[in-house]
């Protein structure tokens, strides 16, 4: 392990993050409200990155040691240093660190119970964080900072460890850049679509951080239906729908091939499973909730693209819904989005391959020698990428399932620490019972919250970058 490397970048890093806190800062004199929070967050992120790139340079020799250390720690260090204006808004040091880590994990899920009594400035660094992590630290960092060269792809790998990796331009600094470009002109769209439609600029900008995201904090405690909107949960729904889809296909769309989204095998399966489940749970509305078709439809549709692309909004409190209303949310969150989109979840790429493999397992069952090759879109999957599929699957669910345990241990009850669990661990927001979509993660132990920063810190990063560093291995010469 090359330290000298790995500390320069970090520091860089926090200067970085330093410099990005100046525009809540200037929301703050903007509305006329403190600026203490950011002016020493800024000074002491902006030293810490100084003095942590002082007499070492970013020079050398990179091996996937250092772009692992660098994608997990850099992490870590911007929920840390990014929990600084909330410490020194009044909120305690562990629900700060829980807050920023669910924020730039674009997790959603908060431990504010008073969400309206914090001041603009705080909330809307609260929803900026969100946005800097959707399309990811790190590939900002390598979108901006040149001198990382070749050494960027390395960083790219560990920090988006998806089975598919989409480069739009051989150099990866290009493909960070224009994937940037993409997610900024979308997000624009979206701030001009949320303003027609009736909210303010604060508001619209605020719920465009979080949405293009898949992040679904709001600056308000009733979430998206403080609006009553039918239009705007309208275009929310379908922004939310775009952020589960994959960018680098969207700028494929748009500058290419057109028909690259629609052909795209991961696509058409993460469309049908919204169509599908979107229609299973009107039906269980109207049917025992005794819903309109039509209402039952919007909050249908709504909820669940919410919850498959790991956004976590919400127009109504599903805690209050049927067993049967709740089981289908529940199914597609263990689902998630898209790879290569801003959603986190184990991946509807993933879920589709081991479909396949269940398939082809059952077809050499009845014909042992036959030669059966797996493919998505038109070509063939290496053997090594299902084993590493089926590697993040098993070490997936053994985290959840001792989350799930651990917290149940605390105290809580076993619906609470089931889906509090998976709602963290992919990057979900809500759960049911204690941390309902109208409750708060407050009520959960300190030692379950630190459980909880962990398991966002690692479902963000696909468990392995951060699992890695856990092993012995990893140190050794």
């Amino acid at each position: 392990m090359n330290y000298g490397i790995v500390l320069n970048v970090l520091g860089g890093l926090l200067r970085f993050l330093g410099i990005i806190m100046t525009i809540p800062l200037l929301v703050a004199v903007y509305y006329n409200e403190s600026l203490l929070p950011f002016i020493l967050a800024i000074a002491i992120t902006g030293i810490t990155g100084f003095l942590l790139s002082y007499r070492h340079t970013s020079d050398g020799d990179w091996k996937k040691r250092e772009g692992f250390a660098i994608v997990a720690f850099g992490w870590l260090a911007a929920a840390l240093f990014g929990s600084i204006p909330f410490m020194l808004d009044g909120i305690t040091p562990i629900n700060a660190l829980f807050e920023s880590m669910s924020g730039f994990t674009t997790t959603g899920a908060t431990v504010l119970v008073d969400i309206e009594s914090h001041s603009k400035s705080i909330l809307f660094w609260r929803s900026m964080t969100q946005w800097i992590g959707g399309m990811g630290i790190i590939m900002l960092f390598i979108a901006i900072l040149p001198k990382l060269g070749v050494a960027g792809r390395q960083l790219f790998r560990a920090e988006a460890p998806g089975p598919t990796e989409d480069k739009i331009r051989p150099r990866i600094r290009e493909t960070a850049k224009i994937l940037w470009m993409v997610y900024v002109i979308i997000s624009a769209i979206e701030v001009v679509a949320l303003m027609l439609a009736g909210m303010n600029g604060y508001d619209a900008i605020s719920h465009t951080f979080t949405t293009m995201a898949c992040g679904g904090f709001s600056p308000y405690a009733n979430s998206v239906a403080e609006f009553q909107s039918p239009l705007i949960e309208g275009i929310i729904t379908l922004f939310m729908f775009i952020a589960g889809a994959n960018f680098a296909l969207h700028y494929k769309t748009l500058y290419s091939n057109h028909k690259s989204l629609i052909k795209d095998d991961e696509f058409k399966f993460y469309s049908l499973v919204v169509i599908i489940a979107t229609l299973l749970l009107t039906f269980s509305l109207w049917k025992d909730m005794g819903e309109g078709v039509l209402t039952s439809f919007r909050y249908a549709a709504f909820q669940v693209v919410s919850i498959v692309t790991t956004t976590g909004y919400a127009t109504v409190d599903f805690n209050l819904w049927t067993d049967s209303a709740k089981v289908v949310l529940l199914s597609v969150m263990f689902i998630g989005g898209c790879a290569g989109s801003t959603a986190g979840g184990i991946k509807v790429v993933r879920f589709l391959l081991l479909l396949k493999y269940a398939q082809r397992a059952l077809f050499k069952s009845i014909h042992p020698r036959a030669v059966k090759t797996l493919k998505f879109n038109d070509k063939s999957v290496p053997e090594d990428v299902l084993q590493a599929i089926i590697s993040f699957v098993v070490i997936y669910f053994m985290i959840f399932a001792i989350s799930t345990g651990l917290l149940a241990l605390m105290g809580m009850d076993l619906v609470s620490s089931f889906t509090a669990s998976i709602a963290t661990l992919g990057n979900i927001g809500p759960g049911f019972n204690l941390v309902g979509p109208m409750a708060s993660f407050d009520v959960v132990p300190v030692l379950g919250k630190l459980l909880l920063i962990g398991n966002m810190w690692i479902g963000r990063l696909e468990v392995f970058t951060v699992i890695v560093m856990f092993t012995p291995e990893f140190w050794k010469r």
